[in-house]
């Protein structure tokens, strides 16, 4: 599904250069749950974006479902990353103006703006509403639809943030630090519900953490450090 070939990665400051990522590569396969463990500052976020076409590298390739993502136009891209990845950040990235129901359709919304059609399954905006009710139900935050992000706990906004991840029905999950802003009952919620999106839907997953016991939950274990990337 995903393939990265000799990733790096380097910033410039001023005069000085420093290399982040020292030639990474990672293959992520149909249904893979992989969990990249590292340290604050280890370069996990940047591996991340890379991989899901946010941030591009200085050198070295990712191939997704077949497309070299950088090599192809800023639209295409843009398309790829709404239609077949789901991201979910330590930060929720909610908008505040908007319910909690019109937050996970925003993905398929803007897929509709995309397409100026219908999408798949087809009837416009009450099989999108449909299908944001059901993702809430899933995430037993049906009941709460019709909130708006500030009257929702961390847990809470952070199982929206899923839902809106899930909305169209995307072939990959990247995770970065999602229980990173949460206190540990919630964080265990939200893990088990990403392992049961794995399970259950067979999606390829990728989280990245800097808490080395979520290693427990994955199938694949690589450790980032000083740029390299290593499997257990």
């Amino acid at each position: 599904m995903l393939e990265a070939k000799n990733l790096h990665k380097i910033y410039n400051h001023g005069k000085k250069e420093v290399a982040v990522l020292k030639g990474i590569d990672l293959n992520i396969e149909p249904g893979k749950f992989a969990v990249i463990v590292g340290p604050s500052g280890a370069g996990k976020s940047t591996l991340l974006n890379i991989l899901g076409g946010i941030d591009s590298p200085s050198k070295g390739r990712v191939t997704f479902l077949g497309d070299d993502l950088y090599a192809l136009g800023d639209f295409a891209l843009s398309r790829i990353r709404n239609e077949k990845i789901g991201f979910v950040f330590q930060f929720y990235h909610l908008l505040a103006e908007f319910n909690v129901l019109e937050n996970v359709m925003m993905p398929a919304l803007i897929n509709l703006k995309y397409k100026s059609a219908m999408l798949e399954e087809g009837t416009g905006d009450v099989q999108l509403e449909h299908r944001a009710r059901e993702l809430l139900d899933k995430v037993g935050l049906k009941p709460r639809m019709g909130y708006f992000p500030a009257q929702l706990s961390g847990g809470e906004q952070q199982r929206v943030a899923i839902a809106r991840a899930l909305m169209n029905k995307p072939r990959m999950l990247l995770c970065d630090e999602p229980t990173g802003n949460l206190d540990s009952q919630n964080g265990e919620n939200i893990i088990s519900l990403i392992q049961k999106i794995n399970s259950d839907e067979r999606m390829a997953v990728v989280m990245v953490t800097h808490n080395p016991e979520l290693a427990r939950i994955a199938g694949s274990v690589y450790y980032l450090k000083d740029g390299l990337l290593k499997s257990n």
